[in-house]
């Protein structure tokens, strides 16, 4: 077989209602739907080039050799890919993130939503949209969401194959603005693939669970109505209850830093103020700082002056994940 590259790039997204938890570690079923947005103008942008003369697969990531566990994580996604498509070759993974990694900005479901489009592209399969968002899931749950474009709803299910995520709203149906203010860029401790494996040690996670559908469904609807007091009001509960249940997994996770809380703090104070804007948080320190049209500005100059906020990253609703036609090659 001949050296087969692709090159492809995909956003990282946002959860406003959060994936924490699985049914089935291995193939990342998730314990609850959720829903997000993608995050345009952050981007994971992974080529990949498989080569018959390779031993084993290399991967950089933002200029550094991967090796151990992240190293085999992106070959065990790999075996994947070239299952599907009948082959053996190893392949050199050149990857890179125009924001921090591992800070909670979601930067392993880019990874992964683009890995799987540049391994499938290059090896020639023609998946659809809905086979890429299940493949991509199996490298990192949150990354079968990056794989569609806008506003985004992750269908749990309970097999590989009714487990993806889909648009139900394109990017231009709601020109929100997410304000990502970052307090720190230090990897987390814990990740998120751990993090998941301990939702069920939490004695909140069932009372989560059982709820979920009517956040889910309150979410939706706030985003098809442009609801943005609703939307408020659900995603800050939906992402204050998935932090209460990494608090009290065993051991606990307590990602929120005293700059995080005083961004939170400040978020709701200025939306006392009739400025409209919501906070979520992942599985990271730093805070999403959702603004409804016409209000970017006005939390943009107060998260400047606030402290404890060290860089401000700027995404609006983005498209989905996309090969770049120009640089494959057979």
């Amino acid at each position: 077989m001949p050296t087969m590259t692709a090159t492809a790039q995909a956003f990282s997204n946002l959860a406003f209602i959060k994936y924490w938890g699985n049914i089935d570690e291995t193939l990342r079923l998730a314990a609850s739907g959720s829903i997000s947005m993608n995050l345009g103008g952050l981007f994971t942008r992974t080529t990949v080039t498989f080569q018959p003369d390779l031993t084993a697969d290399s991967v950089t990531v933002d200029g550094q050799v991967m090796s151990g566990s992240g190293l085999e994580r992106v070959s065990h996604h790999l075996d994947y890919v070239r299952k599907l498509a009948g082959v053996q070759s190893r392949a050199i993974v050149e990857s890179a993130n125009n924001f921090p990694t591992g800070a909670g900005i979601a930067s392993s479901a880019s990874a992964f939503a683009a890995l799987s489009l540049a391994a499938t592209a290059a090896l020639g399969l023609h998946l659809s949209e809905l086979e890429l968002s299940s493949l991509a899931r199996l490298g990192s749950g949150s990354a079968s969401r990056s794989v569609p474009g806008g506003f985004v709803e992750w269908i749990a299910g309970s097999t590989h194959e009714t487990s993806f995520a889909q648009t139900f709203a394109p990017a231009d149906y709601w020109a929100l603005t997410d304000l990502v203010a970052i307090v720190s860029r230090a990897h987390k401790r814990t990740g998120s693939t751990e993090g998941h494996a301990l939702a069920g040690t939490s004695v909140l996670q069932t009372a989560r669970l059982q709820s979920a559908p009517e956040r889910l469904a309150r979410c939706k609807d706030a985003l098809l109505r442009r609801d943005f007091a609703a939307l408020a009001e659900v995603v800050e509960l939906d992402s204050n209850i998935m932090h209460a249940v990494m608090m009290t997994s065993i051991p606990p996770l307590f990602y929120w830093q005293p700059e995080t809380l005083a961004v939170m703090e400040a978020v709701r104070e200025w939306r006392s103020e009739g400025i409209e804007v919501f906070y979520t948080i992942d599985a990271g320190p730093n805070v999403h700082c959702l603004c409804a049209p016409g209000h970017e500005q006005a939390v943009h100059e107060r998260l400047t002056a606030q402290a404890g906020v060290i860089d401000i990253l700027k995404a609006t609703p983005g498209g989905p994940a996309r090969v770049e036609p120009s640089v494959m090659q057979n």
